[in-house]
This record gives C-alpha cells, sequence and structure tokens, in this order.
C-alpha cells in the first residue's frame, strides 16, 4: 500500500527544488550566453599591458633613482613648461594631496627636457617635487602611451618600477585619486 504524498507536499517540495536548483541554472544560463556581465572597465585610466620594468629596460635611468619603494605618478613635458605645463604640474600635485593618508606612499616626478626649468617656481609652489631630464627615459614613457592621445598626460609606476597605467590630461582629477587609491588599497608594497 502506497502512501500518496498530499499536493502541499509536493508544492513544498517544488520550492525546495527551485530554491537550490533555480541559482544554478541561472548562473549556468549567464555564463554560457554572455549576457548581464558588467561590460567595461572600473578604471578611468588605461591600464598599459603588457606590463613592463622600466628598472630593467632602463637600468641606469636618473628617473627611478631614490623612489624608496614608493609609487611614482610621472609627468613628461620635454618642451618649455608653459602655462598648460604649470597646470599640469598643479593638477599633479592636487592629485597627490587628495590621496590624503596615502600621499606619502606617492612621489611625484617631472621629467622636463632641455629647456631651463624655472627653478624659484618649483620651489616656491611644488616641494618634494622630483624633476629630472631623462630623454630615454621620457621616449620610453611617450611610447607607451595609447595612441590618439596628447603628449601630455600623468604615468604611474608601481614600486617595483613596473609601467601600470596612463592618465589622459583632461581626466578629472578626483578620477585619477579613485584609480590610484584603488591600487594602493590592492597594493601590499608601497
Amino acid at each position: 500500500m502506497s502512501k500518496e504524498i498530499p499536493t502541499s507536499g509536493r508544492l513544498q517540495l517544488a520550492v525546495i527544488a527551485l530554491v537550490f536548483f533555480g541559482p544554478l541554472i541561472v548562473a549556468t544560463w549567464m555564463y554560457m550566453t554572455g549576457s548581464l556581465t558588467p561590460g567595461g572597465s572600473t578604471n578611468h585610466g588605461v591600464l598599459l599591458e603588457p606590463i613592463m620594468n622600466l628598472g630593467e629596460l632602463m637600468p641606469g635611468s636618473t628617473a627611478l633613482v631614490e623612489t624608496d619603494g614608493r609609487w611614482v605618478l610621472a609627468y613628461v613635458n620635454t618642451e618649455e613648461c608653459d602655462e598648460a605645463c604649470r597646470n599640469d604640474l598643479y593638477r599633479l600635485r592636487q592629485i597627490r594631496l587628495m590621496l590624503g593618508n596615502d600621499m606619502d606612499r606617492v612621489i611625484r616626478l617631472f621629467l622636463h627636457g632641455d629647456a631651463a626649468t624655472d627653478t624659484v617656481f618649483l620651489e616656491d609652489q611644488h616641494q618634494g617635487l622630483k624633476t629630472t631630464n631623462d630623454k630615454g627615459f621620457a621616449a620610453l614613457l611617450r611610447g607607451k602611451r595609447p595612441g590618439g592621445v596628447q603628449d601630455d598626460g600623468f604615468y604611474l609606476i608601481d614600486p617595483m618600477s613596473n609601467l601600470v597605467m596612463y592618465f589622459s590630461p583632461d581626466l578629472d582629477p578626483a578620477d585619477v585619486v579613485e584609480d590610484i587609491e584603488h591600487l594602493l588599497e590592492l597594493s601590499r608594497i608601497g
């Protein structure tokens, strides 16, 4: 003599099976079809791939001296430092200050050209800014710049001397800070 399961019992069994297998079926469907996956990236700067170690490519470079295992935010301007250059240096300083407690983990580097730099301006307005005229290093950075963007911009180098990101000059400083803070949060170095 077999006992029939009451209708409410079958309904409960179906609900339990749906709760267990439902997410599995939906996840499999999403994986197989590629639907509902996030599009694009969350970073504002351009991740430079493949990652290249600048210390290995330019072993004698003066640009990476005295980084003391910190992140480097570099700005390249091989021409005379005009108003646009001064504005970019100001943005570079503001980006570092906006990092708050993490600002000591990042140093600023200005790669200038042969034109004489206004040392009074730099000492007065940009204390702590490292400056150097390393043409090979500047050319290497500019060569890694994404196509179709201006010569200016900022390059982020990690404490291991790996070139990590490029930030366009017209990017909002808050967006640059967001990317850098995200990397600093994930980083166990520097």
